[in-house]
C-alpha cells in the first residue's frame, strides 16, 4: 500500500520533538512493503538544521510554507491508498488538513495522527466549531502516539469512528548503548525544547534540585534556554542533535524526563526520549504520571519523582553502580515489549482490516 504522510518533518528534529517517532514508525513500515511518501513544509528553520539526510525507506517531499506549496504537496495525496494528516505541521494545519482529504481518493483510508493528544483535545473542547471537530466523522481512523484510553474515549465522544493509542517505541538502529563523552558525564541532564507548557515543570524538578543539590553536576539540552537563570551547577549545552542523542542518555548518571502539562495531567503519555534513553541503557528518572507502570516498573527499571523533592532525593541516594544496573534492565524491558516493530505490526492490522472493508472496521 502506498502511503502519503503529511507531518512537520522526517528529516529534522529542530523544534520537532515528533521526528524520532516519525522515523522509527514509518522505517517499521516500510520494512513490512509500504511505500511510504512524507511531505513536510520547509518552516521554523528546519531544513537548516536536518538530522538525517532522505533515508532509502522512506521518499521525503519538502514544500514551501506557502498556500501555493501546502495546495500543491496536498494533490498528491489523489495517489495514495492510505493518506494521513498529522497533527502539528506547522503551517495552516486546518487548510493542510481540508486539503488533503478533499484530494484523497474515496478508496483511501483517511487518518489523522495525533502526536499531542491531550493538548490537541483541550483545543477542541474550546472551540466547538474546530475544522478537525468537524472533519472527524468522516474519517477512518485516529491514531495517537499516546494518552490511553481516557484520550480514545474524548475522541470517540467528539464523533471519531474509532481512535486507538500507539505508543512511543524504540528504534534499536538508532538508539543503542554507546561509549560515554566527557562533556555530558554529569548526575542529573534534562534534553527538551523550551515549551510555556513544560516550564514551569522543568522549574520544579530540574531547576528547583539543582538548587538544592550545589555539590551535584546538572546539564540542560535543548532550543529556548539561553537567556534562562539558573545556578552555576548547571551546565547548557543548546540544540543536542539526534547524533548525540545516545551519548547525552548514557554519559550521565542520571537522565531526567519532565512531560508537558496536558501529558502529565492525561497519563499514558510517555515522551519519545523514555523509550530512547532506556534503549540506550540509560538510567531513567520521570516525573510521576498515570500509566507509567504499563511501560517500565518504577523502582526497578525506571526512577520516579513526585516533586523536586524527590529528584533531590534520588540524585543523593542513587549510585553509579544501582544506575548502570536500573539501565541494563530497563534496556532488556523496552527491547522485548516496546519497539516500533512491535508498534508497526498493530499499524499494519489496522490498516489492513480497515483497508479490506473501511466502514465496517471503523465502527
Amino acid at each position: 500500500m502506498k502511503i502519503a504522510f503529511y507531518g512537520s518533518s522526517l528529516l529534522s528534529a529542530y523544534w520537532n520533538g515528533a521526528a524520532t517517532y516519525y522515523r522509527g514508525l514509518l522505517r517499521a513500515l516500510a520494512k513490512r512493503g509500504y511505500d511510504i511518501t512524507f511531505y513536510e513544509p520547509d518552516v521554523f528553520g528546519r531544513q537548516e538544521n536536518r538530522d538525517i539526510d532522505p533515508p532509502d525507506w522512506c521518499r521525503v517531499a519538502v514544500y514551501p510554507g506557502t498556500l501555493e506549496g501546502l495546495k500543491s504537496a496536498s494533490a498528491h495525496a489523489a495517489a495514495a491508498d492510505v493518506v494521513v494528516k498529522a497533527s502539528g505541521v506547522g503551517f495552516e494545519d486546518d487548510l493542510l488538513l481540508a486539503q488533503v482529504m478533499q484530494h484523497a481518493r474515496p478508496t483511501a483510508l483517511k487518518i489523522f495522527w495525533d502526536v499531542d493528544a491531550p493538548a490537541t483535545l483541550a483545543e477542541l473542547a474550546a472551540v466547538p466549531d474546530h475544522p478537525l471537530r468537524k472533519a472527524l466523522p468522516d474519517l477512518h481512523l485516529v491514531l495517537t502516539y499516546g494518552g490511553g484510553d481516557p484520550v480514545a474515549r474524548a475522541y470517540r465522544a467528539l464523533g471519531a469512528r474509532a481512535c486507538i493509542p500507539v505508543y512511543n517505541a524504540l528504534d534499536p538502529q538508532t538508539h543503542h548503548p554507546v561509549a560515554k563523552i566527557g562533556r555530558f558525564a554529569v548526575d542529573l541532564a534534562f534534553l527538551g525544547n523550551r515549551l510555556p507548557d513544560r516550564e514551569a515543570r522543568v522549574e520544579e524538578f530540574f531547576f528547583g534540585p539543582a538548587l538544592a543539590c550545589p555539590d551535584q553536576r546538572f546539564l540542560i539540552g535543548g532550543s529556548g534556554w539561553d537567556d534562562k537563570p539558573m545556578p552555576s551547577n548547571i551546565s547548557l549545552v543548546g540544540h543536542v542533535s539526534t547524533r548525540d542523542h545516545n551519548a547525552f542518555n548514557v554519559s550521565p548518571k542520571i537522565v531526567l524526563n519532565v512531560s508537558r502539562d496536558s501529558m502529565a495531567r492525561n497519563g499514558f503519555s510517555p515522551a519519545t526520549r523514555v523509550f530512547e534513553a532506556a534503549g540506550a541503557g540509560a538510567c531513567l528518572l520521570t516525573d510521576a504520571w498515570e500509566g507509567i507502570e504499563q511501560f517500565l516498573k518504577p523502582g526497578e527499571e525506571v526512577l520516579v519523582a513526585r516533586d523536586g523533592k524527590d529528584v533531590a532525593a534520588i540524585l543523593r541516594s542513587v549510585t553509579p553502580e544501582k544506575a548502570q544496573a536500573m539501565g541494563k534492565r530497563a534496556m532488556v524491558r523496552v527491547l522485548a515489549e516496546h519497539t516500533y516493530e512491535r508498534r508497526a505490526q498493530l499499524v499494519d492490522r489496522l490498516l489492513r482490516e480497515r483497508k479490506a472493508s473501511p466502514l465496517e472496521a471503523a465502527e
